[in-house]
């Protein structure tokens, strides 16, 4: 009885223990940086201030690892390519590589120019400045991954600097030009990202899915998304996983992505053949030809998240570190080797605590996913930024992301509720008729590839002498039958977080900046 008693407590007390554990090693991290960045040899009021920047650089990253780094392999888990286990190591291996090795040794102070830097008063006001900026990006960030909403980190650290910057300098201070062109990529980017993502999905589709012989579709077609993607994916690393360390132009940058897509090309062919040849011609078995496209995608996204991403994390460190050590505000900061660290373990830290969350959101629980459509996701956030970049447009990588999963998920709404009205119009026509001839035309339908639907279409309608449906009828049917793969709560929870993640990590910038000032005055 004393033994059920002890495993009854155990079980309810697992959950406290697990977040315990969660809690403990994250103090753990910070004090660590508390103690490193003590013994730095500032006066003691500087020291103090670099100790607490330090302590809030790593809060931040830790955030960054548990909200941001899952729309990198959230849709590899949710399509059960990768377990949670896998995707969290190689997520932790690719971010910090990025970090150390792509991260850059230089930042700018002030983030993509939203704020006059001439208009701050002295070094001092710009530490306090950069430091309520940073504190504010992470409470938002915690916020939003505690409510399970996957949202930008850059545009968390936009609304901080912006809020901290207009409390210090006042409303002119603001770079409002640019503050619209950021503004616009919450449309630009899910936008763009959800279209390309659902134009890959239908192209798969057509070209192997919808086809009698799957297994000869996916020989043919499957090496040719490989070496897109190898081409894509190439062309994305060395614009911006590899920017820092190397600077090339666009043409450049393809042409090299192109000759390493030819050569990989060479050799993935013979191998998709040989796994062709095994597979069951069903879309479950063809399904199995993308894990490992899907795995390298991960790994490189994941990489290149580290380069770019880490600086909002340690940017506003290495600012303030550079402040406090030359006494004035530059332009541009070093950033320590140990300002790095930082980032990359914190990231780090941050994945494997508190990222199984917002990977499984992101994963599963907006839209199942398969291989497939996560193939397209991964797709879509390469050729997005590309194509971004290139015009100029300010995208995120978080928003393209989410916004290839609502893509995939909305066309297959769109193309579930077309199946059943083609079967209901097929019905339509056969009213009246035996039962067999119908089940024997929708067993032939559904067998038959695109063209061949359309004449058989074609053929039943010269055939009948019914009307068609009409749009009222067509809307009604749509109505009744409408499968929801989507989770519109999930959508409206998404949604609202990005619009309000500029204004709320603003004001709270603005409202953590007088609160310094003010007993710093005192």
């Amino acid at each position: 009885m004393e033994i059920k008693s002890f495993n009854k407590i155990e079980k309810a007390t697992e959950t406290g223990r697990k977040e315990l554990f969660r809690i403990g090693t994250a103090l753990l991290f910070i004090v660590g940086i508390m103690l490193y960045t003590s013994q730095q040899g500032l006066n003691s009021t500087d020291q103090i201030m670099l100790v607490i920047a330090g302590m809030i650089g790593g809060y931040m990253a830790m955030n960054i690892g548990a909200n941001d780094v899952a729309n990198n392999v959230g849709p590899a888990v949710g399509s059960k390519a990768l377990t949670m286990g896998g995707a969290i190591i190689i997520a932790i291996i690719f971010e910090a590589a990025g970090a150390l090795l792509a991260g850059g040794e230089v930042v700018g102070t002030i983030k993509k120019g939203i704020i006059n830097p001439d208009l701050i008063a002295n070094s001092q006001t710009f530490i306090w400045l950069m430091m309520a900026a940073l504190l504010a990006g992470a409470i938002w960030l915690n916020l939003a991954t505690i409510a399970g909403a996957p949202v930008s980190t850059t545009h968390s650290i936009v609304g901080g600097v912006l809020g901290a910057g207009i409390a210090a300098g006042g409303w002119d201070i603001a770079n409002w030009a640019t503050l619209g062109k950021i503004a616009s990529s919450w449309v630009i980017s899910p936008v763009l990202g959800g279209l390309i993502a659902a134009g890959f999905l239908l192209l798969i589709k057509r070209t192997i899915t919808y086809q009698t012989d799957m297994i000869s579709a996916a020989k043919r077609i499957v090496p040719l998304l490989i070496l897109f993607m190898v081409w894509a994916f190439s062309t994305y690393l060395i614009m911006k996983g590899l920017k820092k360390i190397w600077k090339i132009d666009i043409t450049t940058a393809l042409m090299a992505g192109a000759a390493v897509s030819a050569v990989v090309y060479i050799f993935i062919r013979p191998i998709i053949h040989k796994m062709a040849d095994r597979l069951e011609n069903n879309k479950e078995s063809v399904n199995n030809l993308f894990t490992m496209p899907l795995i390298f995608s991960a790994a490189l996204l994941s990489f290149a998240h580290g380069a770019n991403d880490v600086a909002n994390a340690v940017g506003p460190l290495a600012a303030i570190n550079d402040a406090l050590t030359s006494g004035g505000v530059a332009s541009k900061a070093a950033i320590p080797m140990w300002v790095m660290m930082i980032g990359a373990v914190g990231i780090a830290l941050g994945l494997a605590l508190y990222g199984p969350k917002l990977i499984r959101t992101v994963g599963s629980e907006i839209t199942e996913l398969d291989k497939m459509r996560a193939f397209c996701i991964a797709m879509a956030a390469a050729i997005t930024v590309i194509i971004a970049s290139q015009l100029g447009l300010p995208v995120s990588s978080t928003h393209i992301a989410v916004g290839g999963v609502f893509g995939v998920g909305f066309l297959r709404e769109f193309i579930k509720a077309s199946h059943i009205d083609r079967i209901e119009e097929i019905k339509h026509h056969y009213d009246n008729t035996n039962s067999d001839e119908i089940d024997a035309f929708l067993a032939e339908f559904k067998k038959a590839p695109i063209k061949k639907k359309g004449i058989l279409l074609q053929e039943l309608k010269d055939k009948s002498s019914k009307a068609h449906l009409t749009k009222k009828e067509r809307k009604a049917l749509g109505k009744v039958y409408r499968n929801e793969l989507v989770k519109r709560s999930a959508l409206l929870k998404i949604a609202a977080a990005w619009v309000i993640t500029v204004p709320a990590s603003g004001a709270m910038a603005a409202l953590i900046f007088y609160t310094i000032r003010g007993m710093m005055v005192q």
